[in-house]
């Protein structure tokens, strides 16, 4: 018998070691599907809410402005520091790193990601989180406007009108994905990202963006438990 092991991913769309975790853990996972402990434990990822910037407005601010306020450029040598390592780490993970655009509030992405999830499952919210980071990092949209939010659902293969009406409805799953924000952070999420892979004799939790062969090292161990 198989065992199906639940990898709990928790996000936000505007964090860049998320975007860098997730490209590196989808490396692991090809890699572990090629092995032979992939006959005996398959891994499904479900995607959690949280915020990093929750009083961020929803038309946003410029990136490069708010960049300036936080730890990581308020002086332009630590501004740069930052710009070319995050450059160094997106190369070697296949993204292109951009440092301009609009920051905002991410609550509406998160709503349409629970949404779909929900009813479609892990591998089309997969599809529009990929899509919704590439847009903010590599190509500068605005996290959570409609244009952005309608591009990643199309990029998810839901048909527009379906897209639409979850989009534009502010309050569609407000509730829902409000409350698992919150539950997170009772569950002691205080950073992003947080990865928590289930076993059948214990769970191995990573926080922060791992090499990829340390998200391997966790997979294979999962598998080795489960049998």
């Amino acid at each position: 018998m198989t065992y199906e092991s639940q990898v709990s991913f928790t996000l936000d769309t505007i964090c860049p070691w998320t975007y860098l975790a997730k490209k590196r853990l989808d490396e692991a996972l090809r890699r572990f599907r090629q092995s032979d402990d992939a006959k005996s434990t398959t891994f499904v990822i479900k995607y959690f809410p949280y915020q990093l910037y929750p009083e961020a407005s929803k038309e946003g601010e410029d990136k490069s402005e708010w960049y300036k306020k936080s730890r990581y450029g308020d002086t332009e040598d630590k501004l740069k520091m930052y710009t070319t390592l995050m450059t160094a780490y997106g190369e070697s993970a296949g993204i292109k790193f951009k440092f301009g655009g609009t920051i905002a509030n991410t609550l509406d992405a998160h709503r349409v990601i629970q949404h779909f999830q929900e009813e479609k499952g892990s591998e089309t919210a997969d599809k529009i989180i990929n899509s919704l980071y590439s847009q903010f990092f590599e190509n500068e949209r605005n996290p959570s406007s409609h244009e952005t939010l309608l591009k990643a659902t199309s990029n998810a293969g839901i048909p527009e009108d379906e897209a639409k009406a979850v989009i534009e409805d502010k309050n569609e799953g407000l509730m829902d994905v409000t409350a698992l924000i919150r539950e997170q952070a009772s569950n002691g999420v205080d950073s992003v990202p947080t990865i928590i892979f289930e076993g059948k004799r214990r769970d191995f939790t990573l926080i922060g963006a791992k090499d990829v062969e340390e998200y391997e090292k966790v997979l294979h161990q999962v598998a080795k438990e489960s049998k």
